[in-house]
């Protein structure tokens, strides 16, 4: 039963060390946030984000957890704000009060294109990083354990959380519950599996903490790496290189603002 997301394999972009990988997401997130235009979105996930996933091998996980989170939020954002943007001018149809204009699609493209970067690259990430390389690669740069263990786990949540969803669902239905019916009765069935699921969750909480405080994980000591995460002068490099772009593009918008 999968742990993680972690697609095993042996690219080149599975064996960058983890916080390289980390340093360029937020590098990306900011960059795409600070400069608020769709167009360079696009130009970020043309140019490093496509070629990372194939280069990767990854390419076909990632389009398939992506589409089953952005297809429902961009419908939504494009229908709300294509329909409901203040100020619209440029009436594209028209029924009753609602209007589809062309400002509004403008700006559902921009803040969608945002959320398709940070959703890709999330993803890319979580497919590529071993949530334990990246617990000790943070642990070796000064990172307390703590907050380590809490950004590792943070990957794991998902796919724990969807296994033992999936366990007490076909639990359930050994019983004999059935899911068969119109939706609505099968959000009424539904329902009632919240409650060990959340309780179960509790549970792995206060084992996985029990087990950390048997294994001293709180203790001051200084720790060493059973497996090193390798590290080079070149990724070193780059990821000041990231920081770079990311302080380039925060200054962007006020210079341009002054100018």
């Amino acid at each position: 039963m999968p742990t993680s997301l972690f697609d095993n394999r042996k690219s080149v972009i599975h064996r960058l060390n983890p916080v390289t990988k980390l340093v360029a997401l937020l590098a990306i997130i900011v960059i795409v946030f600070a400069i608020p235009v769709w167009w360079v979105s696009a130009i970020v996930l043309v140019v490093v984000i496509v070629p990372a996933a194939v280069i990767s091998g990854s390419g076909g996980r990632l389009l398939s957890l992506s589409l089953k989170i952005l297809i429902p939020i961009l419908l939504v954002l494009f229908i709300v704000q294509g329909l409901t943007f203040p100020g619209g001018e440029t009436i594209l149809w028209r029924w009753g009060v609602l209007k589809l204009t062309t400002e509004g699609l403008l700006f559902a493209l921009g803040v969608g294109s945002r959320i398709i970067v940070l959703i890709l690259a999330s993803i890319l990430l979580v497919l590529t990083t071993h949530p334990g390389q990246l617990m000790s690669a943070l642990s070796e740069h000064g990172m307390s354990p703590k907050f380590a263990y809490i950004i590792s786990s943070t990957l794991q949540l998902i796919p724990a959380f969807s296994d033992r969803a999936n366990s007490i669902l076909l639990a359930q239905q050994a019983r004999g519950l059935s899911l068969k019916g119109s939706p609505f009765r099968r959000i009424k069935v539904m329902l009632p599996l919240l409650s060990p699921l959340v309780l179960g969750m509790f549970t792995d909480v206060e084992e996985r903490s029990t087990a950390m405080e048997a294994r001293a994980f709180g203790s001051p000591a200084k720790r060493t790496s059973l497996i090193p995460v390798p590290d080079t002068t070149l990724q070193r490099v780059l990821r000041w290189v990231f920081v770079a772009l990311a302080l380039g593009a925060i200054a962007t918008p006020i210079l341009m603002g002054i100018l």
